[in-house]
Order: structure tokens, then C-alpha cells, then sequence
């Protein structure tokens, strides 16, 4: 997961005059389990539920090249968070056909973290570019 543009990400929607959070958050890893996503999500969501004395669940959905149609099929009232990165905020809005608009129907929240990513070949390979 390319998180150098990777930020958590919530519904648009506002959430209504309550205390927030008064039940569990679930926080939805559009990858599986032992990615470089999971431990980001699940350090957040422990970092989560001692701040706001909330459970954090953690919910992988693989497939789809990290598709987020389960969050945006959310209500918007910030009890489904998502870890979102370049490829399931932006890359996936120009390739696929999305139900859901990436830009209007998200809310970005904090980015997380970055790292470069480099692609790399033998010295004696001949290519010379990509």
C-alpha cells in the first residue's frame, strides 16, 4: 500500500449531537492481514481506543486492488473509519468504475504515514528507463 498519500478517511456526512464515540468504531483496512496497511490500522485503532475509551475494530476487506465500496456504502456518522491510500483514493477513481466519487464522497482526516517506494534492477540488466 502506497501511503505517501495515505490518509485515514471518513464519510462526508456530519456525525448528530451526541457524545462521540458512544460505541464501537470500526476502522476498515482495504487490504489483508499482515500488509503493510494492517499494522498502520491496527496500531492507530489501539492508539484509538485508549484515547477515546472506545473499542477499535479492525476489518481487513482484500480484493478489488483495495476498493473502498464498504465505506463509502457507510452512514456517514463516523463510527466506519478507512485507511486509504494513493491506489484506493485515487488510482482506483481513474481506472475502475467506482459507485462512489473518491473526492465528494470522503473526508480526509490525518495522514498517517509516508515512504518512498523505488523500482530497482540488476546492473546488468538493459533496460536503461521504465
Amino acid at each position: 500500500m502506497q501511503l505517501s498519500t495515505g490518509a485515514a478517511t471518513l464519510n462526508a456526512s456530519g456525525a448528530g449531537a451526541q457524545i462521540y464515540p458512544s460505541r464501537r468504531i470500526t476502522m476498515i483496512v482495504p487490504f489483508p492481514p499482515g500488509g503493510t496497511a494492517d499494522p498502520i490500522g491496527r496500531i492507530l485503532a489501539d492508539r484509538m481506543q485508549t484515547t477515546l475509551g472506545q473499542a477499535v475494530v479492525v476489518e481487513n476487506i482484500a480484493g478489488a486492488n483495495g476498493s473502498i465500496g464498504r465505506l463509502a456504502r457507510a452512514t456517514g456518522d463516523g463510527y466506519t473509519i478507512g485507511l486509504g491510500g494513493w491506489n484506493t483514493n485515487v488510482a482506483n477513481a481513474v481506472i475502475y468504475n467506482l459507485s462512489y466519487d473518491t473526492v465528494d464522497d470522503f473526508q480526509p482526516v490525518a495522514l498517517l504515514a509516508t515512504f518512498p517506494i523505488m523500482l530497482v534492477g540488476r546492473k546488468s540488466l538493459p533496460a536503461d528507463n521504465l
